[in-house]
């Protein structure tokens, strides 16, 4: 994975220790860049462990970055997925404009690593964050943009700026965030949402720089009724772009951004119109996808629902793979349909949908045969409950590998995760630093 941020390359000088848990015992003491100068192997490491996939990384970095730009539209992919430093620079070395994040602490983050074009997808309002965003955009290599969805939270803005007696060099940019009845966040009408754009429009500390909005609280399937809702919410906010640039002019470019990772093709196809008119008319505006869970997809739930999936793509083109899989051993056979495993709630996802047993081996990384009929029917804990209608064909001590659901909750259960080189490799070839 190429990186180009110095920060990271100092990250393979950090020491390793006992309490990072997976790692080989003989890992204590190393830097990272010495350990894996030795040629790890999967099989030194501890379970329940978490593997990321190196190729796979790689190459859905650059399905997501060629899909987004087609389409003309930007990537800004959303960083809190991982919160891993080296994956946001493989994006950005792939060609993402920034990174959207959802927390002022993230964005500090993402500063420390050398991140230039951060997007807060959320209100920033605490006044020491303010404070801090103030500092930062005297770097005028810095851009950044936070979301507001009422007057309330313009207000609070301005507050905070005046409390810290922060110097601010410039407005900071804020993006009028369109909601919908039964959503997250966002302004609930269109006539609220122009309310707070002509709000924004007249502070003194604030400039207003164009429209958000997040379709993935309205479906969490592809029914008939999701997609309706989807590409009724996404017309209005293209409704409310159009208002925005009567309020704002042509100055400068206005964002326009929306995307999860599950409805991205709803996103293009309701998009694509104006991205279309606004290129015929010389307007520069800023089309922006978010989607974060696309660089590691997963075997759950976007799986099952991303339109880049194997299962689903049918243009023949570049599809998403899985980057990440889990690991967990027997440690229990009570039952001849029953065995419990060593991973739990603390160790994988579960809040999308639970692990999957895709097979067993004697041994961490060892050849393996498939769990045909088996699946995980709970997690506690530390403990995943495999079942099978019939016998399970385990044994104690048995490593089963599971594909996991939702990477928005995958990595922030270890400090540090191993990356091997590619499917069926063994070979540890990184490890990537997380930071929660």
């Amino acid at each position: 994975m190429p990186l180009t941020s110095a920060p990271i390359d100092e990250l393979a000088d950090e020491v390793l220790t006992t309490s990072d848990t997976g790692l080989p015992e003989r890992a204590a003491g190393l830097t990272v860049r010495e350990f894996l100068a030795t040629g790890p192997t999967l099989d030194e490491f501890w379970t329940p462990l978490t593997v990321l996939d190196a190729a796979a990384l790689t190459r859905n970095a650059a399905t997501i970055q060629a899909w987004a730009t087609a389409r003309g539209m930007e990537l800004m992919p959303h960083g809190k997925t991982t919160m891993a430093p080296a994956l946001w620079w493989l994006q950005l070395d792939a060609g993402a404009t920034g990174l959207t994040l959802a927390t002022p602490g993230q964005v500090r983050t993402a500063r420390s690593f050398g991140v230039a074009s951060i997007m807060l997808a959320n209100a920033l309002v605490a006044p020491r964050a303010l404070a801090f965003i103030a500092a930062e955009l005297a770097d005028p290599d810095f851009t950044f943009r936070s979301w507001v969805d009422s007057i309330a939270t313009v207000e609070a803005m301005e507050r905070g700026l005046a409390a810290t007696d922060a110097e601010l060099t410039r407005p900071i940019d804020v993006l009028v965030e369109l909601g919908a009845h039964g959503g997250r966040t966002g302004a609930r009408t269109l006539d609220d949402a122009e309310a707070i754009a002509r709000r924004v429009a007249e502070s003194p500390v604030l400039r207003l720089a164009g429209v958000a909005g997040y379709e993935g609280s309205l479906g969490h399937d592809r029914t008939g009724h999701a997609l309706v809702a989807v590409r009724d919410y996404l017309s209005d906010l293209l409704e409310l772009h159009d208002t925005v640039r009567d309020i704002a002019g042509e100055a400068e470019p206005l964002i326009v951004t929306a995307g999860g990772s599950a409805y991205l093709d709803l996103v293009a196809d309701v998009f694509e119109p104006s991205i279309e008119a606004d290129a015929a008319a010389g307007r520069r505006t800023r089309w922006i996808l978010r989607s974060g869970a696309s660089l590691l997809h997963d075997d759950g739930f976007y799986h099952g629902i991303s339109p880049l999936d194997a299962t689903r793509n049918h243009s023949h083109g570049p599809t998403l793979v899985s980057a990440m899989r889990g690991y967990a051993r027997v440690v229990s056979h009570p039952e001849p349909g029953l065995a419990l495993l060593d991973g739990g709630k603390r160790d994988f996802p579960y809040d999308e949908g639970l692990p999957v047993p895709f097979g067993r081996a004697a041994e961490l990384g060892g050849p393996e045969e498939p769990l045909v009929g088996a699946s995980v029917s709970a997690l506690n804990d530390q403990h995943a409950f495999l079942r099978s209608a019939g016998t399970l064909p385990v044994a104690i001590g048995d490593v089963v590998s599971l594909g996991l659901s939702h990477p928005c909750t995958a990595f922030d259960k270890r400090r540090w995760l191993p990356v091997v080189e590619g499917a069926g490799s063994t070979r540890v070839v990184d490890l990537v630093r997380t930071f929660f």
